[in-house]
């Protein structure tokens, strides 16, 4: 008994071949799909929606901080959710229903989106002078927050169906899940 802790190796290393650190690939495919065209338009413009009202002085006025909390929020869950997809790390959460997810997140976000719009173009004339710097901005912004909501609106048009499964039946759907498990 006195020779065995002398016996057991405690050292711990990597498999020869694997490395201890692997960068995840790319998927250059997705960028490539309408789905992520959708999501690479929604950065974009989302993005110009809040640079353009953070670029006035909307802080007196409650209705733009509302547009600035929707435009930043749903920009950067955006720019997560991309980030997830294009290094296929949804793939690594497989417990999580990401077609569902996508489903309500596009959903909610075209419906806040459109609040934010309407919120946006209804408080331009009343908060500015027309044809100041300020006024254009918020306009500009009120414009590109109409072109955010109906993008969120085809993501979600895009998520439904994925979460449908394009078109077949429930049945076949989940046959089809059981048997790849």
């Amino acid at each position: 008994m006195t020779e065995f802790p002398a016996k057991v190796s405690t050292r711990t290393s990597t498999p020869a071949g694997e490395p201890a650190f692997r960068v995840p690939a790319l998927d250059g495919d997705f960028v490539k799909s309408p789905f992520g065209i959708l999501m690479v338009v929604e950065i974009v413009l989302g993005c110009l929606v809040w640079a353009l009202i953070a670029d006035t002085y909307y802080q007196p006025y409650p209705s733009y901080g509302w547009v600035m909390f929707v435009a930043i929020f749903f920009w950067m869950v955006t720019v997560i959710l991309f980030v997830m997809h294009l290094c296929q790390l949804q793939l690594k959460f497989y417990m999580i229903p990401w077609p569902v997810v996508l489903v309500v997140f596009n959903v909610s976000a075209a419906v806040l989106y459109a609040t934010a719009f309407i919120t946006s173009a209804a408080s331009v004339e009343p908060y500015s002078w027309p044809h100041s710097p300020d006024y254009n901005k918020r306009a500009s912004a009120s414009f590109f927050a109409c072109l955010v909501m109906i993008s969120y609106g085809i993501s979600s048009c895009f998520s439904i169906r994925a979460w449908r499964g394009y078109g077949s039946n429930a049945a076949t759907s989940q046959a089809n899940i059981s048997n790849h498990a």
